[in-house]
């Protein structure tokens, strides 16, 4: 009961009490709203600074993952480009060199074959040894021939000279002037004066060069063969006074046909036009012959 005489004793300090607090929150209920509303705004404003900021950093995130992916998808593009393109120059340059060692190949071997251009070099050279070996001959023959012709001109120019001076041979009352007593033996000349016959001449020789030299001339007469010749003994027939006849009406052949049958050149022509082969092929075709022939002999 005690207690409840307390309660009841402050009820009244407790409505006073009340009454003044409720006037109190009265008058202060303007700024507190106003200092809720702010604090409320700014928190607000902090949430939505702290949201943006997430969504933002988020945003960043995004774009970092797709700009990577873009790249990455850009750069695997630009490697694959560059391995096609690098593939492509490895093919390309395998291409060439393909056909390079095959453009050789077919070249050397139906083009320019080297063993065919050997052979065909090394029976140029067999031909051409031939062919040097036929003009040696052919001009050791000329050779001969010119030298044999300038013997033959000498000796007539010899005999003729000779003819003419036939006066100065000796006789037994006096030497001639080829025969001198101081030689211990004759002169040629004067064996030559010897064997020719003296002959008078038909009619008088031009005084030319020549005739000064002892050579004769063109209008002189002509003395046929060498003194070892048997021409020169049948010379006193021509030397007789006695007209001689015309020869007997025979055909002569021309000094041309005569000289090219004594000098008789090889036709080189024939041989050159034949192939540088020739050779094998004549050796092939007469084993084949020989073969052919052993085979029908053991048949």
């Amino acid at each position: 009961m005690a207690e409840l005489l307390k309660i009841k004793s402050k009820v009244k300090d407790f409505q006073q009490e009340y009454v003044y607090r409720n006037g109190q929150a009265e008058e202060t209920r303007q700024k507190e709203n106003q200092a809720a509303t702010r604090i409320q705004s700014w928190f607000r404003a902090c949430k939505v600074r702290a949201y943006l900021s997430y969504l933002h950093k988020k945003a960043i995130i995004i774009q970092k993952i797709w700009r990577g992916f873009t790249a990455r998808a850009r750069f695997r593009q630009m490697v694959k480009a560059a391995y096609f393109i690098m593939k492509m120059n490895f093919y390309e340059e395998m291409a060439v060199r393909i056909q390079r060692r095959w453009r050789g190949f077919f070249v050397r071997k139906y083009i320019h074959n080297f063993y065919a251009r050997k052979s065909y070099l090394e029976g140029l050279l067999r031909k051409n040894e031939l062919v040097r070996r036929e003009l040696d001959e052919l001009e050791e023959l000329q050779r001969r021939e010119r030298d044999c012709l300038g013997m033959v001109k000498a000796q007539i120019a010899k005999v003729y000279q000779a003819h003419r001076l036939h006066h100065l041979l000796s006789t037994k009352q006096c030497p001639g002037v080829f025969n001198s007593p101081f030689r211990p033996a004759p002169h040629e000349m004067e064996q030559l004066l010897r064997q020719v016959k003296y002959q008078a001449p038909t009619r008088l020789a031009p005084r030319g060069r020549a005739c000064l030299l002892g050579m004769p001339g063109p209008a002189a007469p002509s003395f046929p063969g060498t003194p070892e010749s048997p021409w020169i003994k049948t010379t006193r027939t021509c030397c007789s006074s006695r007209p001689v006849l015309p020869p007997i009406a025979s055909k002569k052949q021309q000094p041309g046909k005569v000289w090219e049958q004594h000098v008789h050149c090889p036709d080189l022509t024939l041989r050159l036009q034949t192939s540088h082969t020739h050779l094998e092929e004549v050796q092939n075709q007469l084993r084949r012959h020989e073969f052919m022939g052993l085979h029908r002999g053991t048949l």
